[in-house]
């Protein structure tokens, strides 16, 4: 995130210094699962962040970009922060602790539909010793329950807040749904407002600074994630190993071959992915497609293969070797 190191620092200089403009780094933490990918691709209008009902999907710091007249907002979605168990469990952490660091402000995710439980308690414990970042605890999943449990667990949140930081508590407490869009708009709202004055920090238009390999390979992860067995999605890695454009082709109609390594840690997981006559690889390549194409703006053959790496989550080299 160098680009936010050559700007002021201070939200209060915001009236009148840039006109007014505001523009800055968010980020979005909580236990797995608890709805940052969907709520990053709601809050930007467009998917930029792989989602999937299995905890410890994402992988990847995918920044958003949500573009107003007045203000911009980067969003780095990150997994979710717990207790590891695996060397890999470990640098995710690692990586949402140096996340942590560099931002402007701070989401706490809380599902409205699951009671606070000791992962929540762990995470608000971490967040609150940072001290100097503006913490909003943001309720999601409000759809997904009545209205007079939605208000037990705002209750609850704001009481959380309290024990964790103070009598003050979190800075915001913000409810939404980013399946309905409720109070999306008002989110953004409460996050650029704790963003610094800045002149904008990337061009308009832009959604993403992720490098297209990277997203291609989280289409490809999520694809590959719908519908099956627990063990499969702490295992599962993805990497692109060559995007080429198809000789003879006109300008006008490019086509491009896009190669793909999919590692899991086992033989058996080999066989989960591949399917019976290959048929679940091939569900895979053709859900996936759909939006490499669109992110690409071109027509694609996607090449897929299924390779063991042995344990490669506690393994160094490995680890390296996969991008972590």
């Amino acid at each position: 995130m160098s680009k936010k190191n050559s700007r002021p620092a201070s939200p209060d200089s915001a009236a009148t210094e840039f006109g007014g403009y505001r523009a800055g780094f968010a980020v979005l933490v909580g236990r797995p699962n608890a709805g940052k990918s969907t709520l990053t691709n709601a809050l930007v209008g467009q998917k930029v962040a792989i989602t999937s009902a299995k905890p410890q999907t994402t992988r990847h710091t995918i920044r958003g970009i949500v573009h107003r007249d007045d203000a911009q907002l980067i969003l780095v979605d990150t997994p979710g922060l717990h207790r590891p168990r695996t060397l890999l469990g470990k640098r995710l952490n690692e990586l949402v602790a140096d996340t942590l660091a560099e931002v402007d402000a701070i989401g706490f995710c809380l599902p409205a539909n699951e009671k606070i439980g000791p992962g929540d308690k762990y995470i608000a414990a971490q967040l609150a010793a940072i001290g100097n970042k503006p913490v909003i605890a943001v309720v999601t999943k409000a759809d997904t329950v009545d209205r007079q449990a939605l208000t037990e667990q705002l209750l609850a949140v704001a009481a959380l807040g309290r024990d964790v930081i103070g009598e003050d508590g979190w800075k915001d407490i913000v409810p939404v749904s980013a399946t309905d869009g409720f109070q999306v708009d008002t989110l953004a709202d409460v996050l650029i407002s704790h963003m610094p004055a800045s002149p904008p920090l990337y061009p308009d238009g832009h959604l993403t600074d992720e490098p297209e390999a990277v997203m291609i390979a989280e289409l490809i992860r999520e694809a590959a994630l719908e519908g099956v067995r627990d063990e499969l999605p702490h295992s599962l890695a993805v990497v692109v190993d060559e995007i080429v454009p198809r000789e003879g082709r006109p300008e006008d109609r490019p086509f491009l071959d896009v190669r793909v390594n999919l590692y899991v840690e086992r033989p058996s997981q080999k066989a989960i992915i591949i399917g019976k006559g290959g048929a679940r690889l091939r569900e895979v390549g053709t859900t996936a497609r759909k939006g490499i194409e669109a992110l690409l703006g071109a027509r694609i053959y996607l090449d897929l293969h299924v390779k063991v790496a042995k344990d490669w989550q506690r393994d160094p080299k490995q680890l390296v070797k996969l991008g972590f």
